[in-house]
This record gives C-alpha cells, sequence and structure tokens, in this order.
C-alpha cells in the first residue's frame, strides 16, 4: 500500500520501535519531558541519599518504575499506530474496491 497516510504511520512506529530499543538501554533521548523530569527528580534524591549516608532504595525504585512505565507507553503507542495502520489499510482497499465497482460498471 502505498498511499501517503500508511507511510506516514509506518515511519512513525519505525521511529516508536526505536525509542523503545533505546529506553530499554536507558538512554534519556527517548523520554517524554514528564519522564525526563521524574527521573531527574530520582537521580537527585539518590545523590541526596548517598550524601546523607542513607539508604537510596525508594530514589532509585522511582527511577527504575519511570523507566518501565517509558516502555509501557511506547509499547501501547506502537500498538494504536499498528491498530490505526490496520483500519487505513482496511480503507484504501475499500476506497480500490469501489473504485474498481465503479469502473466495471461501464456502459456495456
Amino acid at each position: 500500500m502505498g498511499t501517503p497516510d500508511i507511510n506516514r504511520i509506518d515511519r512513525e512506529i519505525r521511529t516508536t520501535k526505536r525509542k523503545l530499543e533505546a529506553a530499554a538501554k536507558r538512554e534519556m533521548w527517548a523520554l517524554n519531558g514528564r519522564e525526563r523530569r521524574a527521573l531527574a527528580s530520582a537521580m537527585a534524591g539518590v545523590t541526596t541519599a548517598v550524601v546523607r549516608h542513607k539508604n537510596p532504595t525508594r530514589a532509585e525504585e522511582k527511577g527504575a518504575t519511570t523507566w518501565e512505565s517509558a516502555q509501557t507507553r511506547l509499547q501501547a503507542e506502537i500498538n494504536a499506530l499498528q491498530v490505526e495502520r490496520d483500519e487505513a489499510v482496511k480503507r484504501a482497499a475499500a476506497d480500490k474496491a469501489a473504485k474498481k465497482a465503479a469502473k466495471s460498471s461501464g456502459w456495456w
């Protein structure tokens, strides 16, 4: 299917899959602003706990939870984009079939 809508969706799916792989590798560029702020806050909490000679477990868990939620969000985006792509393919096929049916009912 070569329609621009499907190509756009395919490009977004590829981009989101790259972001998901980057999030699995703990790369910051894959996160959105809210997740980056949460991660920065968690890192600050770890630093503060270490400097005060306390246990940084809670802050570490917050950071791990942020990464997991980012991966979950990205996977949900991929699933939604795939559903959208399937619907676009069905629409394009229906349009093509309608066009063919209209074309075949000529003056004969």
